[in-house]
């Protein structure tokens, strides 16, 4: 086993080169999301890549309906694996980004040690990381009992309908799964849980009239106040729940419901407001059950709409939470390859956020998240990652699927 570990090192440091340069050609492509343009070039990019490898893979062209506008933005799944056998170890990645601050982030450029440009943290450096650590396994001459399956997937960013839940639903996800490994920028944790979220935008119905005819008209704005009212009563209360996961700081504990992320209503000072709309965001700790709490949303809306508000009510996302303990054998296979690779002791963290380790968890598959980069500065005007840790990424990956795939 040692022998084949340093193998699988060298590997890696004999391919730091190609690992920086298949980066760089990755961010430099804009796969923004919305809209999506730019996907087709990026797969055909990752597929040339795995063909260089020598890595079997399969293109899935998603169906893809028509925007607001009828521009119509194929998706594409890239589904790959490297082995045999059923037991199947996956490495799962997504390659849209959010939208640019200006159009100069899509030229990749090293300053000092960093990686610059959108994509650099989430997650175009973990792609590279995961497919090179297949690499490394394979140029390593590991005789593994079972396979590294490759998960890829577009619109990770916008919830992943067109992505992880099409191959969720049509049971192309996770087959035989063992464990999942998904490179987001964790800052250097693990993360090992994560919130679901159920998020709504509430749109409240009025009637326009001039101001000095205001009587004639029914304001919006005033009549969604006794809604908003209503979920800050929710809001109260759902915010005192904490959860048992490691998080920082303490208030990162508490349950969240959060109002107003998106407003839009009236369209003057002098117009009675005939259309108000707002969004509502909870995310809930993964000791709460998204059903229980979807529908106690719902239900309060309902009461409202049942006073006589005219509302209408949009989901705009629901995902479940996700969690894997500590001491579950592909946590510990992790975290055990980090402090190998970067000589400092591991540790476990709850998400802010949602992950597509979800996915997985549905599926009762251990799925983690560890990546090269910055939660901070990933959605940011100056991304970046820093190099060494997309090596030590890649290094870690390879590792961990030697140990959990080993003959």
């Amino acid at each position: 086993m040692q022998d084949l570990k340093t193998k699988i090192l060298n590997a890696v440091a004999a391919n730091q080169a190609q690992i920086l340069e298949f980066t760089k050609t990755l961010v430099a492509i804009p796969t923004e999301n919305p809209p999506g343009a730019y996907y087709k070039p990026c797969v055909e990019a990752i597929g040339r890549e795995l063909s260089e490898i020598g890595l079997n893979y399969e293109m899935i062209e998603v169906p893809t309906p028509a925007d607001a506008q009828g521009q119509t933005y194929p998706r594409y799944c890239i589904l790959g694996s490297y082995g045999s056998g059923r037991r199947t170890l996956y490495f799962h990645g997504h390659y849209d980004v959010v939208p640019a601050a200006s159009p100069d982030q899509f030229d990749p450029r090293l300053q000092g040690n960093r990686l610059l440009g959108r994509g650099s943290s989430d997650m175009k450096s973990g792609l590279a990381a995961m497919i090179y650590a297949i690499k490394a396994v394979k140029s390593a001459g590991v005789d593994l009992d079972g396979k590294i399956g490759l998960a890829i997937v577009p619109d990770e960013e916008t919830g992943g309908l067109l992505g992880s839940r099409y191959l969720a639903d049509t049971g192309l996800l996770g087959q035989n799964g063992i464990g999942m490994l998904l490179p987001e920028p964790t800052s250097g944790v693990i993360w090992n849980a994560h919130r679901g979220a159920i998020s709504l935008r509430i749109t409240v119905q009025g009637k326009p009239a001039h101001v000095g005819l205001q009587y004639a008209g029914i304001n919006a704005f005033e009549t969604m106040l006794p809604v908003a009212n209503a979920l800050l009563e929710l809001k109260r209360e759902v915010e005192c729940r904490t959860t048992a996961y490691n998080v920082q700081p303490d208030a990162a504990r508490r349950s969240i419901l959060m109002m107003g992320g998106h407003t839009k209503g009236g369209t003057s000072f002098n117009l009675v407001p005939g259309e108000f709309s707002f969004t509502v965001d909870r995310r809930i700790n993964p000791e709460e059950n998204l059903d229980v709490e979807k529908r106690r949303l719902l239900t309060l809306l309902e009461a409202v709409r049942e006073d006589g508000i005219d509302l209408e009510i949009e989901i705009l996302q629901e995902g479940g939470t996700s969690a894997t303990a500590e001491d579950d054998p592909l946590a510990q296979v992790l975290g055990r390859n980090i402090e190998i690779v970067t000589g400092k002791p591991a540790k476990f963290e709850m998400c802010p956020g949602i992950l597509e380790t979800r996915f997985y968890s549905e599926l009762g598959i251990p799925a983690l998240s560890y990546g090269p980069g910055l939660l901070s500065v990933s959605h940011g005007p100056d991304e970046f990652v820093n190099v060494e840790d997309i090596y030590n990424c890649t290094a870690i990956y390879a590792l961990s699927a030697l140990e959990m795939l080993s003959a």
